[in-house]
């Protein structure tokens, strides 16, 4: 991000939340997002983050959570300028521990028991058998534009989990049904001085919450049918709700959870490729994930 606009945008959320522009220590920083810990002259600390598109709803989303009682960050103030999002966020101090599975499971039954915002993006079944498709047209954007080519093996694989969606995408809505954080990892859990609170809502979206357990132990290794089971289970015996184990699409909960996500992942790393990032140079790397994922997806798929 360029520095004057950085500057330029916390000058703007300061300007707004009638507060003197303060020290900076930086967090972390990605190419699309940073976090920032601000010190005001009086020694109160804010949290500043900022991001571009395809990010700059998060505080929207964070909000809508607030309002339905989820534990989130308050967002003290917000803006966009030159299409980037800055917000002001309450500082929720150091981390005590990291998160493990008994936080992501009592993360995930408060995160899926609040009511559904209309306000969020929708993955209905129509929309999640959609997402190969979705896909198919990212592949032919970058292979017309003389990218991804010798691919074919992408467009094969994307083809026959199109064909197979129409039935694997069928219980869609059995609950949990309603929020999903879409970003669920250890990392988006704070354990600190105030208990457990939830970030990084940029991406959050209703749909089915099985999603969210999928996407707990991340898409780095391959994936762990048992594991991801054995999560349910424990989500359900903590107040999830009994349906998160009820086959669907003609699958196991955890399979379907597991293939879909990587679907829902394949279609987002696509999507970057061509309109977020849209660096040629990072091609290789996003060809190998996507030629993983879709190899995972067809397993668990039986696509």
């Amino acid at each position: 991000m360029d520095t004057a606009l950085n500057a330029d945008l916390l000058s703007d959320l300061c300007q707004a939340a009638g507060l003197p522009l303060p020290q900076r220590e930086q967090i972390r920083v990605w190419s699309m997002s940073g976090v920032e810990r601000l010190t005001f002259p009086n020694g109160t600390t804010t949290v500043f983050k900022y991001a571009t598109e395809p990010f700059t709803r998060e505080d929207q989303a964070l909000r809508l959570a607030t309002r339905h009682g989820l534990p989130v960050p308050e967002v003290i103030a917000s803006t966009v300028t030159g299409g980037w999002l800055g917000m002001l966020l309450e500082d929720l101090g150091p981390t005590f521990r990291d998160a493990d599975d008994r936080d992501g499971v009592a993360a995930a039954v408060v995160l899926h028991r609040a009511d559904s915002a209309a306000e969020l993006p929708i993955l209905d079944e129509e929309a999640l058998r959609a997402l190969p498709n979705r896909a198919l047209r990212h592949l032919h954007g970058l292979q017309e534009a003389g990218r991804w080519q010798n691919t074919t093996a992408i467009g094969e694989a994307l083809t026959r989990i199109a064909d197979a969606a129409e039935q694997r995408a069928g219980g869609t809505r059995i609950a949990p049904y309603g929020w999903v954080h879409s970003e669920f990892h250890p990392t988006s859990i704070h354990i600190g001085e105030r208990g457990r609170h939830l970030l990084d809502f940029a991406r959050a979206f209703t749909g089915p919450g099985l999603l969210d357990l999928a996407s707990w132990y991340g898409t780095v290794d391959e994936p762990e049918p048992a594991r991801v089971r054995t999560l349910i289970e424990s989500y359900v015996d903590a107040g999830g709700h009994p349906d998160a184990l009820a086959e669907r699409g003609g699958l196991q909960a955890e399979a379907w959870a597991l293939g879909w996500h990587r679907i829902w992942a394949v279609e987002w790393f696509m999507e970057q490729a061509i309109c977020w990032i849209n660096d040629p140079d990072t091609d290789p790397a996003y060809v190998k994930v996507v030629h993983r994922h879709l190899d995972d997806a067809e397993r668990l798929l039986e696509a």
